[in-house]
């Protein structure tokens, strides 16, 4: 039974058991329907539901006082952020959304963007000021026809100086102008007295709809005479599941001996998908990969995840059977980029090159205002959908992300003065890793400044680990 088909049957049998109090009558809530929507998809599977007394079954009496909570709120955005169970500490990463079809898109893969990610830091001496560099472009995008490339230096956008106030609002536009500068050490390997020197040269960006693959740089590298593959993978979309498996074919067929997996830049995305990586690099089959376990009153719904030998239209996967891996992270490698590393740590040796993961170890679902909650059927007078957590991802051994992230065996920064080129064998992050390979060499180089945020802080569907 596959993974879809498994969670249609879930959300039906949950919506014949589901518990709280009905309507008095068939009136809909006037002023709430939406509202009405909230509560219910929140109290029907939030992860959190039994640290929310609001979200409680016998919170309410009678549909009188139900509809007096519901009008107490004057959007459902804000009904949905009284739901949210300690957002800056646990849950960081549930979402309500006005438009379901632009969700539907991103888990596709398909976004209106430039074309460019950045890097957020304080720039020298300021808590307040800040300045961006560019982490990669994207080839055939808007940024992709310009001259921006990775590692360009910008202070300023639309002329106006960046803060960690106004970054949202000025990369919002879908047209806006970055104006590059340099940052200077002064020759010091401190950041003391390190500043910026604004330049004259600015580049015009422009927002269109980008369908982006995941599968950013792949390499064969020979070290020593052994072949190590290098796979930059930037998220987890079912819809490139074929494609990833040609690449793993690929390496198969080149003989490679070790691999390089870059997830720095990777939010996260499907469950099936990273099970699906995680079968390729090792060729297990029928072991657990990962747990997903509900709240207490879903638990006879907690599922393992096994290791898969094909992709889900039944197509072989390619394996190639390693006993090690070597992982490049950042604070921008969440959820199912973090899964994979949990998940294979007790199968297989991964050596993590880079610095701490986000630390998100939860999985969500889209909730459509429905009778059962699913696509089919969705009230057509709105395009609202939940995107809640509803489950923890633990591995084999029961053993979940922490919090604050995985901690890497070799640490080393991105260094904004030496960003180098993605998959070239100089490249600061990817350097360590083939040193590694090369001597088992397990040094700490923590070196550079750590960015405060980078551009898919300002997407609302970043950082998610969801359930196909």
């Amino acid at each position: 039974m596959n993974s879809i088909f498994k969670f249609s049957v879930f959300l039906l049998a949950l919506s014949l058991t589901y518990s709280c109090f009905e309507d008095d009558d068939d009136t809909a809530i006037e002023s709430s329907e939406i509202s009405d929507f909230v509560w219910k998809g929140m109290n029907f599977i939030y992860l959190y539901k039994d640290n929310i007394p609001d979200l409680s079954d016998d919170r309410f009496t009678s549909y009188t006082e139900y509809r007096k909570f519901l009008n107490g709120f004057d959007s459902p955005e804000n009904l949905f952020e009284s739901l949210i169970y300690q957002r800056e500490l646990v849950d960081r990463f549930s979402w309500i959304t006005t438009n379901y079809i632009e969700l539907e898109q991103q888990f596709s893969g398909v976004t209106k963007t430039t074309g460019a990610e950045y890097n957020f830091y304080y720039a020298p001496g300021s808590s307040t000021d800040v300045f961006g560099i560019v982490r990669l472009v994207q080839p055939n995008s808007n940024a992709g026809s310009t001259p921006l490339v990775r590692g360009h230096i910008f202070n300023k956008i639309d002329g106006v100086t960046l803060t960690e106030a106004n970054l949202r609002s000025l990369l919002n536009p879908d047209t806006y102008t970055v104006h590059l500068a340099t940052y200077n050490t002064n020759g010091t390997a401190t950041p003391d007295d390190d500043n910026l020197t604004e330049s004259t040269e600015t580049i015009t960006l422009t927002k269109t709809v980008f369908s982006e693959n995941p599968i950013f740089k792949t390499e064969i590298i020979t070290l020593n005479s052994k072949k190590v593959g290098y796979l930059m993978y930037n998220g987890f979309v079912a819809d490139y599941d074929a494609e990833l498996n040609a690449v793993f074919g690929d390496f198969k067929a080149q003989n490679i001996e070790h691999l390089v997996l870059d997830l720095r830049y990777n939010p996260g995305g499907s469950v099936n998908t990273a099970i699906t990586l995680g079968s390729m690099i090792t060729g297990i089959s029928n072991k657990v990969f990962a747990r997903l376990q509900y709240n207490n009153d879903l638990e006879r719904f907690n599922t393992n995840y096994n290791f898969t030998t094909t992709l889900s239209d039944d197509t072989p996967i390619y394996s190639l059977g390693l006993s090690k891996v070597y992982v490049i992270t950042t604070g921008s490698s969440a959820s199912a980029s973090e899964m994979v590393i949990n998940s294979l740590k007790p199968y297989i040796d991964v050596v993590q090159i880079g610095t701490n993961t986000n630390g998100k170890a939860q999985a969500s679902v889209t909730i459509y205002d429905s009778p059962d909650f699913q696509r089919e059927g969705a009230n057509p007078n709105h395009l609202y959908a939940l995107q809640p957590l509803v489950a923890s991802t633990v591995n084999t051994d029961y053993l979940g992300v922490p919090f604050n992230g995985l901690t890497p065996d070799i640490e080393v920064r991105e260094n904004v003065t030496n960003f180098g080129v993605l998959g070239d064998s100089n490249e600061p992050l990817l350097a360590a890793a083939l040193a590694a390979i090369q001597s088992g060499r397990f040094a700490i180089d923590t070196q550079g400044i750590t960015p405060i945020m980078d551009s898919n802080t300002f997407k609302p569907h970043s950082k998610t680990m969801y359930i196909d």
